[in-house]
């Protein structure tokens, strides 16, 4: 038999046009968008079929606008192929929205949680006080370590995403977060910045976890009538009972998806279903159990899905994220700066003189860093000066470590290909 799971994505999935394709194709779509228009008194369907990235990155705006094209996506799911899930699960957000497909709360309800959860995370610490990062490379008791290490009690880090055995994600106050990722990168650990607007499932949250159990009980929930997996313990939901105290928690509470994906392997699941922007998920679970069947809906046709699951074909999910067309064009300018930091921190290193390695890549490394923390405070596009600097670092990065003329020709290539930004640079040459 069939075991199915259905995940659902947290914030960090959304691009610019996402609604578009499902108010095309979908019936219901548009009736769920006026649904979700209403719950909370502003143009969500707008956003998710026109807005910018600088709208959508807004915490308020993210977590309403993606839940809604989750339903979106699960209604037709289950119209369209008459699954029965065996079990459901969301990342963060992705929770609430899990919750709401096992009608365990109403979607108009689960529209209005999900905006004042944003409302309340981004008001709980002032922007830019705090952030996060992706590590890579390093055990999870090193991680761990290092942010115990690094924490005071005005200075907080701590682990809150436990994505895969290879990938954690760390959250706190920036100085404690610059901190923790010098000592990552001296470990020959790779930091990555995310582009969030606060410091998620950390202490710092506490202020937004209170508001949250206020406003939760003003709404009426119910029995989840699928199996629905909780992120604080990485175990299935009991009663009704449990929801506020497991929402509430989940946000100082590092997500546990690790666990998740353990629970869906002892479950039997043989087939894996994303619905939502991207394919995040998707891909964590193809990479950790290759033998699913793994399939992402932003990346299929519905008719396709519906043929492959009556007849048991292979999922088809690409490993590595595949934006819909257009999402690089849009996400270009602003990625420019991120993507020089991860390339700098992904890139092996050949030179173990400390006092070069200090002058060629933690310095200029820092001071972007220091860049891409401005453009996550206000949330602007970074300025020519600005990439410039960004490519300079990069350019000091490869040749202190001392990177052969090829992979640095490769590494460039891929840079400018992502971001479609060569054009801006005709008269340098990179080598």
């Amino acid at each position: 038999m069939n075991q199915i799971a259905v995940v659902f994505p947290g914030q960090g999935s959304q691009y610019s046009g996402m609604g578009k394709k499902w108010l095309e194709r979908t019936p219901h779509a548009s009736r769920l968008f006026e649904e979700a228009n209403e719950a909370i008194g502003f143009d969500l369907k707008k956003l998710c079929i026109d807005g910018s990235m600088a709208d959508l990155t807004r915490t308020v705006y993210t977590q309403p606008t993606i839940l809604t094209i989750e339903m979106i996506m699960y209604s037709a799911l289950i119209e369209q192929t008459g699954i029965k899930p065996t079990l459901l699960a969301g990342h963060s957000l992705g929770e609430i929205t899990a919750l709401c497909a096992a009608e365990s709360i109403a979607f108009s309800d689960a529209v209005r949680l999900a905006y004042f959860r944003g409302k309340y995370m981004q008001e709980a610490v002032p922007q830019g006080i705090g952030g996060m990062s992706a590590v890579k490379n390093l055990s999870k008791n090193e991680i761990e370590k290092i942010c115990a290490d690094v924490s005071s009690e005005m200075d907080t880090v701590v682990p809150s995403n436990y994505n895969a055995k290879d990938q954690i994600v760390i959250s706190g106050k920036r100085s404690a977060l610059n901190e923790a990722g010098n000592r990552i990168l001296q470990l020959g650990g790779q930091i990555i910045p995310l582009q969030v607007s606060a410091p998620f499932h950390s202490p710092l949250m506490k202020p937004a976890a209170v508001m949250l159990s206020e406003l939760m009980k003003g709404f009426s929930f119910k029995a989840p009538k699928h199996p629905v997996l909780s992120n604080v313990t990485g175990r299935y939901y009991g009663e009704q009972s449990d929801i506020v105290n497991m929402l509430q928690l989940q946000l100082t509470s590092p997500v546990l998806w690790i666990e998740c994906m353990v629970r869906m392997k002892e479950a039997g699941i043989s087939t894996v279903i994303e619905a939502g922007p991207l394919n995040v998920l998707s891909t964590l679970l193809a990479l950790t159990y290759p033998e699913m069947n793994v399939f992402s809906m932003d990346q299929i046709e519905i008719d396709a899905l519906r043929d492959k699951l009556k007849t048991g074909e292979a999922g088809n999910i690409n490993i590595l994220p595949q934006y819909p067309s257009g999402i690089n064009t849009v996400k270009s300018m602003t990625n420019i700066v991120s993507k020089c930091i991860a390339i700098a921190v992904c890139t092996r290193n050949r030179n173990w003189n400390n006092d070069e390695y200090q002058r060629g890549v933690i310095e200029p490394y820092r001071k972007v860093l220091k860049i891409q923390n401005e453009l996550d405070r206000t949330g602007l596009e970074p300025n020519m000066e600005q990439m410039k600097e960004a490519l300079t670092m990069l350019q000091s990065v490869f040749e202190t470590k001392m990177v052969p003329t090829g992979e640095r020709i490769e590494r460039y290539n891929q840079l400018f290909a992502e971001t479609g930004t060569r054009q801006l640079f005709p008269d340098i040459e990179f080598k």
